[in-house]
């Protein structure tokens, strides 16, 4: 640009030059984006590590003899590092019937997590491409149970259960943990189905498919997202779970991994480092569950968020 502001010719523009000001900014100044920055890098860096200090403080003390455990603090291991350290601990929870409590704990979430997925993308697509009368009413329906707790049950479900010979079954688990996950699975996945384009199911309609076929064919490819993030919420519960399984199945040979740890600790309160051991060995599926799936987790949770 010459001295009397035009533009020389092969030269940038005004407006060029600002947007190269913008994406190379001068020397001592600092891109918008990135001011502050280092503080929040610090204050999330604070926040992790004070949000992580009980888990590190379980996973030493997991790892500690019962009478250091039970003497001195997990913190100590700072000016004496690896001193009475064990791995007698997790030996000694495994041979306790932790790995068939392990076992249990599988048999249990595996189908609880499964059934209430399951039925709830039929009733999801049913919700959201078919119309019947009462549409709107079943799903506020179905959506109103979320705020029912599952204590109020819990007394006449055994009576049930005991009636028809469920009692004691892992059949009972499955049955309790899928009728109270069916609402949030239901909830979930609904709202996911309604941000689908609705051109692919009407081409489908088109071209001769069944719901049958769209269902199968369409709608759960697409909602895989959706799917994966209750997915995650319905293992967790009931791989945690520790009323539910202690009333239906109860302590024995069907009893599950964190009935099992709640056992380890003795009438005189002693076996701590047995329940820290055991809590870290429930740790180790959850743990592979949401790092094999987070990848759908967000998604599937906001896109029905917000529609339009």
């Amino acid at each position: 640009m010459t001295s009397t502001g035009t533009v020389q010719p092969g030269g940038p523009t005004a407006t060029e030059q600002r947007r190269l000001g913008r994406a190379f900014p001068r020397a001592g100044t600092a891109a918008p984006g990135r001011r502050g920055g280092w503080f929040a890098w610090i204050t999330l860096g604070v926040v992790c590590f004070l949000w992580l200090v009980p888990s590190i403080g379980l996973l030493i003390t997991s790892f500690r003899t019962a009478e250091a455990a039970l003497t001195t603090g997990w913190w100590t291991v700072i000016l004496h590092p690896f001193q009475d350290w064990t791995i007698s601990n997790y030996t000694e929870v495994l041979n306790s019937g932790g790995r068939n409590a392990f076992v249990n704990s599988l048999v249990v979430s595996l189908p609880a997590t499964i059934i209430p997925i399951f039925i709830a993308a039929f009733a999801a697509y049913a919700f959201t491409f078919m119309e019947f009368p009462g549409r709107d009413f079943f799903f506020i329906l179905i959506v109103g149970l979320l705020v029912v707790p599952l204590q109020v049950a819990l007394v006449p479900l055994l009576k049930i259960y005991g009636n028809i010979g469920l009692q004691g079954t892992f059949a009972s688990v499955w049955l309790a943990h899928a009728a109270f996950g069916l609402p949030l699975a239901i909830f979930i996945l609904r709202g996911y189905m309604t941000t689908l384009p609705r051109g692919v199911i009407e081409s489908a309609k088109i071209d001769g498919a069944s719901h049958y076929q769209t269902f199968w064919r369409l709608i759960v490819p697409m909602s895989v997202p959706a799917l994966a993030s209750f997915a995650i919420f319905q293992f967790l519960w009931t791989w945690n779970d520790l009323l539910v399984a202690l009333i239906f199945l109860g302590p024995g040979e069907k009893e599950v991994l964190t009935v099992a740890v709640a056992g380890l600790v003795g009438a005189q309160q002693q076996g701590w480092q047995l329940i820290t051991a055991g809590a870290f060995i429930s740790m180790v599926v959850p743990l592979l569950v949401f790092l094999g799936l987070q990848r759908y987790f967000v998604r599937g949770l906001t896109a029905g968020a917000v529609k339009g």
